[in-house]
């Protein structure tokens, strides 16, 4: 049995863990070899508590992540399902797309590790998807990252999603995200991260997010599905 722990400075919501940050640490442990090429399916069931160990366990293929009164956290499975990126954006289009990115207005998580305009240059990844123009329901950002863990290439494939699908008019969390990172980003490097949303039922709100390098090179792919919070 493995522990996930979610420090505190990968937080989303106040007082929990980034939705994709949470997703890569369980992922990076479920199945066998690199984690690197792999899709795995993750569900968040709750808000993930921060600095607390989560047990681990391994059945049938799954990992489950408990707290401490036993209750699933998360849980995560390789699958076979296939991911289709969206279309390259340019590295200038999203410079231009993420300085119309509404959260500098309204944003309900401003601290997010991956999204927040909070966070200080080096502390969170300020990634500020905007819109693209003539790509309705698309956004896009550039990224420079400091660091570039597995997990932290997850964290950045995250927000874009919800954003894409109108975060600044209800506030939603990640409830399940398929995704597929097929090499680690290089620091001071830049990138291009797109988010594309793909339709709504009611409360759930689907999307897709990509990362390419400048040369429009794909990284790693997400299918996502974001759950409105109860006002």
């Amino acid at each position: 049995m493995s522990t996930l722990l979610v420090p505190s400075a990968f937080h989303g919501p106040p007082g929990s863990g980034n939705g994709g940050w949470c997703a890569g640490a369980i992922a990076a442990v479920c199945g066998t070899g690199s984690a690197l090429g792999r899709t795995v399916e993750v569900t968040l069931r709750l808000p993930p508590p921060l600095e607390v160990p989560l047990p681990v366990q391994e059945e049938d293929g799954t990992s489950t992540a408990l707290d401490p009164d036993g209750r699933i956290v998360l849980s995560a499975r390789v699958v076979e399902a296939g991911l289709e990126p969206s279309d390259p954006v340019d590295v200038e289009v999203a410079r231009t797309a993420e300085t119309t990115f509404v959260g500098h207005r309204a944003h309900a998580f401003p601290g997010c590790f991956s999204c927040g305009p909070d966070r200080a240059e080096g502390d969170g990844l300020r990634i500020f998807p905007g819109p693209v123009p003539d790509r309705p329901g698309t956004v896009a950002a550039t990224w420079t990252p400091h660091s570039a863990t597995y997990e932290i290439a997850w964290a950045a494939l995250d927000c874009a999603g919800a954003w894409a699908t109108g975060l600044e008019d209800t506030p939603r969390v990640l409830g399940r995200i398929t995704g597929r990172l097929d090499r680690l980003p290089e620091p001071g490097a830049t990138y291009v991260v797109t988010g594309e949303a793909l339709g709504s039922e009611g409360r759930k709100h689907h999307a897709r997010t990509t990362l390419r390098d400048a040369s429009g090179e794909l990284l790693g792919v997400t299918r996502q599905v974001w759950i409105d919070v109860a006002g």
